[in-house]
């Protein structure tokens, strides 16, 4: 059993259906109403700790998703060129130089702003993605039903894989993982075409997401904030901001509002607990704002703590 159909539950539960074990997956929220859904689903990891195994993870992950962008209409994957702002070649090199594609110094046409790395990245729509793992999981012969779990103990299964993110919380009383809020703004696209991300000298972002039919604006990163509402000044700012990249958002049409809480851990937490009755449980929560990043070299990591027990 898979408690938290997020993206980082149905990709752990699609490993272990597809290396034969027997999956549900019990999700609280609809999966298109769960974190995942509100991402702006670039890959690039952020916000996740420790940043040496989050890297590891991430290009496992960036080798799927090189696959999986042969097929965009179907997977939602697709591999788009922009700007990662203020940052250059040689910050990212000893990880990202030759597994990259397409790393280098971005120009001055490119990006104006200053300093910038291009690259050609995973580019995620999560509207199409959420449905296609559901549906690769239900042909290994896993199921998804919105359940809401109390307490792990109440699980009928010997072996649960523990995904429910902010959730743990309360599940299992980690006060550590907290969240970090993050608010967007979805326009129509007036033509962009490659993304953006910067990030102001006081630590603001800006990005711009081009997504099939519309376009991303973020973005926010506020500590230890809750509210799922979204906030009209703060998305007249995150408008301001990315005019500023780009003039010609500032009169797009407004499609829609979103907020997730990205669910932030001082590191990660992918650990096998076996518990007196016997059941195991695999912890696998906190991955911060880079869930998507990592999704598939976690999920294979937390497949194999299962693995022993499951044998």
């Amino acid at each position: 059993m898979v408690v938290g159909g997020g993206v980082v539950g149905l990709t752990t539960a699609v490993v272990l259906a597809e290396r034969g074990r027997r999956v549900r997956v019990w999700t609280r929220d609809p999966v298109e109403r769960t974190t995942s859904a509100v991402a702006g689903a670039l890959w690039w990891p952020y916000h996740i700790e420790p940043m040496a195994r989050a890297r590891t993870w991430a290009l496992r992950s960036l080798e799927v998703y090189e696959e999986l962008a042969a097929r965009p209409a179907e997977t939602g994957v697709r591999l788009v060129g922009g700007v990662m702002g203020e940052t250059a070649p040689e910050d990212v090199a000893h990880w990202a130089a030759g597994r990259v594609p397409g790393l280098r110094r971005s120009t001055a046409e490119e990006y104006p702003a200053g300093t910038g790395v291009w690259a050609r990245l995973p580019l995620i729509d999560m509207t199409a993605h959420l449905p296609w793992l559901v549906e690769r999981l239900r042909r290994a012969g896993g199921t998804v039903e919105e359940r809401t779990v109390s307490d792990l103990a109440d699980v009928p299964a010997p072996v649960v894989v523990h995904c429910a993110g902010l959730g743990a919380r309360e599940l299992v009383a980690d006060d550590p993982i907290r969240p970090v809020r993050g608010q967007l703004v979805v326009v129509e696209n007036p033509g962009v075409r490659s993304w953006t991300v910067s990030t102001a000298p006081d630590g603001t972002m800006a990005y711009l997401f081009p997504q099939p039919g519309r376009l991303l604006l973020g973005g926010t990163a506020e500590d230890d904030a809750w509210s799922l509402e979204p906030d009209p000044a703060v998305a007249a700012a995150i408008v301001a901001r990315c005019a500023a990249l780009r003039p010609e958002v500032a009169g797009a049409r407004v499609l829609d509002h979103r907020v997730g809480l990205r669910p932030v851990r001082p590191a990660v937490r992918i650990e096998r607990e076996v518990r007196p009755d016997g059941r195991v449980v695999v912890h696998h929560y906190g991955h911060g704002g880079a869930g998507v990043t990592v999704a598939w070299g976690c999920a294979e990591e937390a497949a194999a703590l299962v693995e022993p027990a499951a044998s």
